[in-house]
């Protein structure tokens, strides 16, 4: 991969920072109402845990299909068109939630979402690292990571606020996705791709970025399975330990807190580190350890349930700097295709962390809440830690 960065922000660079930082906050705020609100609707209709883990999987069975494309895609129809696309697609499914109660639709239409956020998430993470000053990168990507953490509070506590059995919720769901469109209209104009006629796009690029950069990619998956995957499933765990709904729906802020507090400290001491990829990779290594000491203490949670709220609050924070230090990486050696396309493989490790955790951990609430639920995370947080550990030293 390239190493070389460009020397100052390009032009439009801070109209094109606000409006993705716009567009990401209201489409996310609505998002995160949706989520739990559609895992809830599913729960009073009397849906099993392990149907309901399904329908969250679904979400993130689109994300991991379009990922592998989203490069092939920004090549071919511009990156500022596709983040239109992606926004009008979000919309479209906002309303047809609100128009229908059938389930295969609802699935139908989780998957839809799933690859036109796929297709955002990854442009505007991308064009995030591409407008913002290279000396500043850990620190506006730490804001930016901070925002999105912030949604994760803000989306269920408006869901709380408004009532899951309210009607009008999923109307404000699409006001905010109309927001998010709008805010997306003001992009600018995106730099030329200086590499578009040698970049490697489609599933060679993709093999070409996991092959150089295995451990950065190992570290998105682990985030992106305690941060979003096990996140998106907490409904389901506050209930099976006897929580309320609201209770259960507010353990997701739990987490987005853990990043809010963390990832701009995080990203501003990123930037202090002579050696920045060292200090990356040290940040990572501690991020690993937090989420494992974290949920070692995960089987006293049945008996103790107030102990959910700091473990879930120290999954939030370190999955999300580990994915934010990763993210952080890859801006710092890419830039034009090459750089949505290197986005697109971090995207893809993290979504199949998401897709990994919610698939199977509805299933493990309905089987063992208490044993395999807590032993499938441990495992996944030990070889984290021991992979990113073993890397050190390295360039990752």
């Amino acid at each position: 991969m390239s190493t070389t960065s460009a020397a100052a922000a390009p032009t439009g660079a801070r109209l094109g920072l606000a409006a993705i930082f716009g567009s990401t906050f209201f489409g996310l705020v609505g998002y995160f109402i949706l989520s739990p609100l559609l895992l809830l609707r599913l729960k009073g209709a009397d849906v099993s845990s392990t149907l309901a883990g399904l329908f969250v999987a679904t979400g993130w069975l689109g994300i991991f299909l379009m990922t592998p494309f989203a490069s092939s895609v920004a090549h071919r129809l511009g990156r500022r068109p596709c983040m239109w696309l992606s926004s009008v697609v979000l919309l479209l499914c906002a309303v047809l939630y609100a128009l229908t109660s059938e389930l295969a639709l609802w699935f139908a239409l989780n998957l839809a979402s799933g690859i036109a956020m796929s297709l955002r998430w990854v442009l505007a993470e991308a064009l995030i690292a591409e407008f913002c000053p290279p000396a500043q990168r850990g620190r506006f990507v730490g804001i930016f990571q901070t925002m999105v953490s912030a949604t994760f509070i803000i989306g269920p506590a408006a869901l709380v606020w408004l009532g899951a059995a309210n009607p009008v919720t999923l109307w404000v769901v699409i006001g905010f996705n109309v927001l998010g469109l709008l805010w997306t209209l003001l992009i600018p104009p995106v730099p030329e791709a200086t590499d578009a006629g040698s970049a490697r796009v489609g599933l060679h690029g993709l093999v070409s970025a996991v092959v150089a950069h295995p451990i950065i990619m190992l570290a998105g998956f682990v985030g992106g399975f305690f941060e979003t995957g096990v996140t998106s499933i907490l409904p389901l765990y506050g209930l099976a330990l006897g929580l309320s709904a609201s209770a259960a729906a507010v353990l997701v802020s739990i987490s987005g807190l853990g990043g809010v507090v963390l990832m701009v400290p995080a990203g501003m001491l990123a930037d202090r580190f002579s050696d920045q990829i060292r200090g990356r990779h040290t940040l990572m290594v501690w991020s690993a350890l937090a989420m494992l000491l974290a949920t070692l203490a995960l089987p006293w949670v049945a008996a103790q349930p107030v102990l959910a709220w700091p473990i879930v609050f120290v999954w939030g924070g370190a999955g999300g700097t580990l994915y934010m230090m990763a993210m952080t990486d890859i801006g710092s050696r890419e830039k034009g295709i090459t750089l949505v396309n290197s986005t697109a493989v971090l995207v893809l490790t993290y979504t199949l962390g998401g897709l990994s955790a919610s698939g199977v951990s509805g299933a493990l609430i309905d089987w063992s809440p208490g044993i395999a639920f807590p032993a499938v995370l441990v495992l996944v947080a030990a070889v984290g830690l021991a992979a990113l550990w073993r890397a050190r030293g390295r360039v990752l």
